[in-house]
């Protein structure tokens, strides 16, 4: 599903100085005033406040919001959260906004409430770019996270992952914004809704309390804050879960950018993780080259490989930035176009889906080389924000503080009482766990039959510094060339699919020089391939180049794989989604794109073809 271009909100006022919406005629938030409308209506109703609050004792409590506007009640319950002593470990709030604010005009909002000017701070510093989706915040050490859906609420409740706790209904008035108060979204709201979930919300139109009633929510009204008489109050039948992962030792099996990242959202979780390491240090495999390009891919029908790629780009800045430590630099990507037609598919995409331009711009040629300083051929996309990462110190930054056993190569998996019982080659038993996580690579095929990814055998050449003229971005067109990292740029790379040859090759370094000029031409002018040094590495591919994230067919059994050229990339936000998958928590994926990373996909789609096959075979008998 492609989503509209977002439209960010207006920043106005009433005449009462109320924040207003022109698009919608309709204030944002009670003249009484907004913060303590927040408290009476949606935390008191929903029964979070006092010594009998319903989240007090939990190991997490999830809300999920319609209309984040100001951001009011994510930070009342947030304050709220954080002044009771009984609170619920971890705080999920999963709120969906049509046109959210920029960040300047939210933080000038906001600074009308200094009793929020820790918390709307860290907000306004979190907030993201204005791009249709997903966006995942994590505050206060990660016990706090705001799971934002831009979008509009129809499209994106279908698409969200959770079992709601609580439910705060936020929209502007049923008569200036049916669309969010309607049978479907009722419906979808009842869907979220975990058992025992109760929901507030401010108004007590007719309409809005038939649909509610229609869709199995128990309803009553209250006492309303400010002028308004009645408030209403409301609850799913049913009582409430438990979360149902109860171990918390799990091993991570491969220390590369894949397994130290699984390792790092699920220890953030307060899992116990041990990760083990066939060789003598974590990030050895593909994993180990100096440089990889950071940045995402947009395509004509913002496919749902562009929306991963954009997810788990603006994902990874956050997470690089929180952990620290990381070798990397924000220095920009240019993507030339390959040619006319290209060019002109890159404009067309640009122009109609009206990214931020922070996120990317296109560039013609003039303004192309000048940020490339350096004649190119065609003008391209402009990513700001993307960059280099220096892949080892991203494993070493995530396994900081974490239980890693290298030189533990594991042979081979059997089930036991515990789960499962890893074993080396001779047969000696590891270790025993009840959840292990094969991020391992191709290596994950001895263990496991039929998994699906393939060897894809890359080579990088390493361009001297002190041999080639001056470059401070990265460059991308049929490959691709990074500023010198420890005195070497990085071109490349090849790609030989069921390759398995570590040896550095000529030809590749030949390739690599051809594609580099097509990038920068002349700038390699001068170089010998023979002389190049460079790395091989083989990268695990599964057979629709997506990744593979979440549960295989064996209880306990997980995986996060198949990352191919775009690990970098792909990591942070696949790893997230893994460790709240594996936790029971909301994901931070629509679920569209879920399931098009879910490791049974090809067997299911096999499944499918036989079904069908089968249908034909009898229709034509």
């Amino acid at each position: 599903m492609a989503y509209a271009p977002i439209v960010p909100a207006e920043r106005a006022f009433a005449t009462d100085g109320t924040p207003y919406s022109p698009a919608y005629d309709d204030v944002y938030h009670s003249a009484s005033g907004g913060l303590a409308q927040a408290r009476h209506v949606f935390i008191a109703g929903n029964g979070l406040r006092g010594d009998d609050a319903r989240w007090r004792g939990r190991e997490s409590f999830v809300i999920l919001e319609t209309g984040f506007g100001l951001g009011l009640n994510f930070l009342a319950t947030w304050q709220a959260w954080r002044d009771d002593p009984a609170r619920p470990r971890r705080l999920h709030f999963v709120s969906v906004e049509k046109h959210p604010f920029r960040r300047d005009d939210l933080a000038r909002l906001l600074a009308r409430w200094p009793e929020l000017a820790d918390l709307a701070a860290q907000l306004t510093a979190a907030w993201p770019l204005p791009v249709p989706g997903l966006h995942r915040l994590h505050f206060d050490d990660g016990k706090v996270t705001l799971t934002l859906a831009f979008g509009d609420a129809g499209d994106l409740l279908p698409q969200l992952t959770l079992a709601a706790d609580a439910l705060y209904l936020d929209g502007f008035a049923p008569t200036k914004n049916p669309e969010l108060w309607s049978d479907g979204i009722a419906q979808h709201l009842a869907a979220l809704a975990a058992p025992g979930a109760t929901l507030a919300t401010w108004t007590v139109l007719e309409d809005v309390m038939t649909r509610l009633a229609a869709a199995g929510f128990v309803l009553e009204k209250r006492p309303g804050f400010g002028t308004k008489r009645y408030m209403l109050a409301g609850c799913k039948p049913g009582t409430a879960g438990l979360s149902t992962f109860h171990d918390n030792s799990i091993v991570v099996i491969g220390a590369g950018a894949a397994g130290s990242s699984a390792a790092q959202r699920l220890a953030a979780r307060g899992f116990a993780v041990t990760v083990f390491e066939a060789a003598s240090a974590p990030a050895q495999g593909a994993s180990g080259n100096l440089a990889g390009v950071f940045r995402p891919l947009p395509s004509i029908d913002d496919s749902r490989l562009a929306r991963l790629l954009r997810a788990g780009f603006l994902y990874g800045q956050r997470h690089i930035a929180a952990v620290g430590g990381v070798h990397h630099d924000a220095c920009g990507v240019l993507h030339i176009a390959r040619d006319a037609k290209h060019e002109a598919t890159q404009r067309r995409i640009v122009a109609e889906q009206a990214p931020p331009p922070e996120l990317v711009r296109f560039v013609e040629r003039d303004e192309a080389s000048k940020l490339a300083g350096w004649p190119v051929a065609m003008g391209g996309w402009w990513f700001a924000g993307g960059g280099w990462i220096n892949p080892p110190s991203l494993c070493r930054a995530n396994l900081a503080g974490l239980g890693v056993r290298c030189d533990s190569a594991v042979d081979r998996l059997e089930r036991c009482n515990a789960g499962w019982r890893l074993l080396a080659a001779d047969g000696d038993v590891i270790a025993e766990a009840t959840h292990v996580v094969l991020a391992n690579a191709v290596d994950a095929r001895r263990m496991i039959a039929d998994f699906p990814v393939r060897s894809g055998r890359g080579q990088v050449s390493h361009l001297p510094e002190v041999a080639v003229p001056p470059f401070h971005i990265v460059a991308t067109r049929m490959g691709y060339v990074t500023p010198a990292v420890d005195g070497m740029h990085c071109a490349g790379a090849t790609l030989t699919p069921d390759d398995s040859d570590m040896a550095p090759r000529l030809d590749d370094h030949v390739e690599n020089l051809l594609r580099l000029d097509m990038t920068l031409p002349g700038y390699g002018r001068g170089l010998d391939a023979g002389q190049l040094p460079g790395r091989v590495g083989l990268r695990p591919m599964s057979p629709d180049r997506l990744p593979l994230v979440g549960t295989l067919e064996a209880e306990g059994l997980w995986t996060l794989n198949g990352f191919g050229a775009r690990g970098l990339v792909w990591a942070s936000l696949c790893a997230e989604l893994l460790a709240s998958q594996m936790a029971g928590e909301p994901l931070p994926a629509e679920a569209e794109l879920v399931a098009a990373l879910a490791p049974g996909r090809f067997r299911e789609r096999a499944r499918q073809r036989g079904k069908a096959a089968d249908a034909d075979k009898r229709m034509v008998e």
